[in-house]
């Protein structure tokens, strides 16, 4: 089947007596345009998104019809796990992430990447609370650079933001 667009999420309708058949997602794959997968049932969906940034996340719902539904399930993988114990932490590590241009995630209270072990390293020798561990990566940093996009109004970045907060600590 041939997907061009997501119809929705999980959690904003009733599923009834439909069966929710998962398409399983890694991380990475996410913000892709053009796929071929397979579902958990073994359905066969292609997808095609015309749009720039679909931005796929869990629960996603890709096709619908009386019995089923086509889901995204972002598997779990090995993760750096770090706990900022302030806003000066959190803009710090955030900024030395980002210097290495990869992509953050941030959910319960923590910083997340996809795990590295020199990063790892780094982080840890710079006297950070980090660990390893395994977790969906659904929550994105949005920052202030993508592709073809153009912000109006407010031009304030995540960093810029930090920033500010953590200026108005001391």
């Amino acid at each position: 089947m041939l997907i061009k667009e997501k119809i929705g999420n999980l959690n904003s309708i009733a599923i009834g007596d439909q069966t929710i058949d998962w398409l399983d997602l890694q991380w990475y794959e996410a913000n892709k345009r053009i796929m071929h997968k397979r579902s958990q049932s073994g359905s066969e969906v292609v997808m095609k998104f015309m749009n720039e940034s679909q931005n796929l996340t869990q629960g996603d719902i890709l096709y619908h019809d009386d019995e089923t539904i086509i889901a995204v399930n972002i598997l779990a993988c090995e993760v750096l796990i770090i706990k900022p114990k302030n806003m000066f932490e959190m803009a710090s590590i955030c900024y030395e992430i980002g210097n290495k241009h990869l992509p953050l995630f941030y959910q319960d209270e923590e910083v997340l990447v996809a795990f590295d072990a020199p990063l790892f390293r780094l982080i840890s020798s710079s006297g950070y609370e980090a660990e390893k561990g395994e977790r969906k990566l659904i929550n994105p940093l949005r920052t202030s650079v993508s592709a073809h996009s153009h912000a109006s109004g407010n031009s304030e970045t995540l960093f810029s933001k930090i920033m500010r907060l953590t200026n108005s600590q001391e």
